[in-house]
């Protein structure tokens, strides 16, 4: 088969950035709290926007944004906010751009509290990835009572942008679930299944 022709999820269509999105990160564990940071911040600029726009301005984001160090980010100012404001390389919205400054802060305090951002959120399926079987994208929910109990707990800490929706785009992104349909090549069961 070739890459083009191989079975995916619909929402990828297909860009090739995407779809190398698709195949190469999303649904899979991460455990790095850098990369974790990194998707929690991309996923707050995403809201109200469509995914691919963020992953066109992902290099954009990784250099307004320290390559996603927490520390730096958390230490930013209202003079890198406004600079930041003429950025084309990121999506231009002050209150997303503060937000990101505002939970770097508190991501820092949640590793400081449980040893790692990871450790902390992974707690929530003790460790485990939540693998779900979805036949169609209409079956997919845009929350669930973990993001729900996630985001509470987020917006407590003091983030914001940390909706229960987002939280559970985020959830998809990091592998915490695995959203890939039951007819995708990356979904666990795909060829198990098959005749």
């Amino acid at each position: 088969m070739t890459v083009s022709s191989v079975p995916r999820c619909p929402w990828c269509g297909d860009d090739p950035l995407y779809i190398a999105y698709h195949d190469e990160e999303w649904g899979r564990p991460q455990h790095d709290d850098t990369r974790l940071f990194e998707m929690l911040i991309l996923e707050g600029a995403q809201a109200g926007l469509s995914w691919i726009t963020i992953l066109r301005k992902r290099e954009g984001y990784r250099r307004a944004f320290h390559g996603f160090d927490p520390q730096r980010v958390a230490q930013m100012t209202e003079e890198d906010v406004e600079r930041l404001m003429q950025d084309s390389g990121i999506v231009r919205n002050r209150l997303k751009i503060r937000s990101a400054i505002r939970n770097a802060a508190v991501f820092l305090q949640l590793q400081q509290q449980h040893g790692s951002f990871d450790r902390w959120l992974w707690s929530h399926t003790q460790g485990q990835s939540v693998l779900n079987h979805w036949p169609t994208l209409q079956d997919c929910p845009a929350s669930t009572a973990l993001s729900d109990q996630i985001s509470k707990s987020l917006k407590k800490a003091g983030m914001n942008f940390v909706g229960s929706t987002v939280i559970y785009a985020y959830l998809q992104a990091t592998g915490v679930v695995n959203d890939h349909l039951l007819g995708c090549h990356c979904h666990p069961a795909y060829g198990k299944t098959q005749a």
